[in-house]
């Protein structure tokens, strides 16, 4: 079964032209049916049964997995076995049968403003690290950008004299504004803070951590769980909820959902009308607590 996951994640990359957080995501999904059916003498794509697969899924439930990583698992399964299907080779696809669990749609965490300035404005001081965190929470708020995205920005992508960056996918790109805070944020850091960080001149990633080398997904979230702690905020803030709240704010200001789905890269607007929904339900309730008749 090895090969044959190599073989799909090689077709997702080529053909697909997934991101590799998408392929990442697959690997690790199929490693694990993988590592189960191997514990259970089954190594051959071709004598997996629509019953092995549906008593695998009932395990990660046994196993307490959340709703919504079944759900993720079972579509990486559907993914993986109607390739093998087209490709030929399982004379039909086994993953038909499965069911994905019904998911509750939860609105996602939002900060108030009063919490995005508090945090924010942590790192106050004039070290060249608290100079770079300061800029990369001002460019992911000011953004909606993904963390992946953020750590993997280049010099080269971010246009200083008309405020915008452009965040590069495989197969496409988005061009994003950023305001006044973030720029004089990002123009502190670039001034002297980054080059104090950096060890080879010629390197052009963007942000890099206290080695010079590119800031880890793991390295940035516990930067945000220190600020988080020293600003007060009892919450659980990850950077996935400066981007819900970039969002939120924007929409609740009078942004369009078109600009907003452009900026945050969502393919489907659907995906964006969240936003909106909380939106309207902020409205509804700022109504009933402030209307005299409400």
């Amino acid at each position: 079964m090895r090969d044959e996951i190599g073989q799909f994640i090689e077709y997702l990359h080529n053909v697909k032209k997934t991101s590799n957080n998408t392929e990442m995501s697959y690997r690790r999904d199929l490693n694990k049916v993988q590592i189960y059916l191997t514990a259970r003498g089954v190594t051959d794509v071709k004598l997996i049964s629509s019953q092995m697969l549906e008593d695998y899924v009932e395990n990660l439930r046994r196993q307490n997995f959340a709703p919504a990583s079944v759900s993720r698992n079972i579509a990486s399964l559907k993914a993986f076995f109607h390739f093998l299907a087209d490709e030929g080779k399982i004379e039909s696809d086994v993953s038909v049968s499965l069911k994905a669990p019904k998911l509750e749609k939860k609105m996602p965490g939002i900060m108030t403003m009063d919490e995005v300035v508090r945090l924010l404005e942590q790192p106050q001081g004039n070290a060249p690290k608290e100079v770079r965190d300061r800029a990369m929470l001002e460019l992911l708020y000011a953004t909606g950008i993904r963390v992946t995205e953020l750590i993997t920005l280049k010099l080269s992508d971010l246009n200083m004299p008309m405020n915008y960056i452009i965040c590069r996918d495989r197969n496409k790109e988005r061009v994003i504004p950023f305001g006044t805070a973030a720029r004089e944020a990002l123009a502190r850091y670039l001034s002297g803070a980054r080059e104090a960080l950096v060890k080879d001149a010629s390197f052009d990633t963007l942000f890099v951590n206290c080695s010079g080398e590119p800031m880890s997904r793991q390295g940035f979230w516990k930067l945000i769980k220190s600020y988080t702690k020293k600003a007060g905020i009892t919450a659980d803030i990850t950077p996935h909820t400066l981007r819900h709240s970039f969002a939120a704010h924007l929409v609740e200001n009078g942004a369009d959902l078109r600009s907003v789905q452009e900026m945050l890269g969502h393919s489907d607007i659907s995906t964006t009308q969240i936003y909106a929904n909380m939106s309207h339900k902020h409205l509804r309730e700022v109504y009933a607590k402030a209307h005299p008749r409400g």
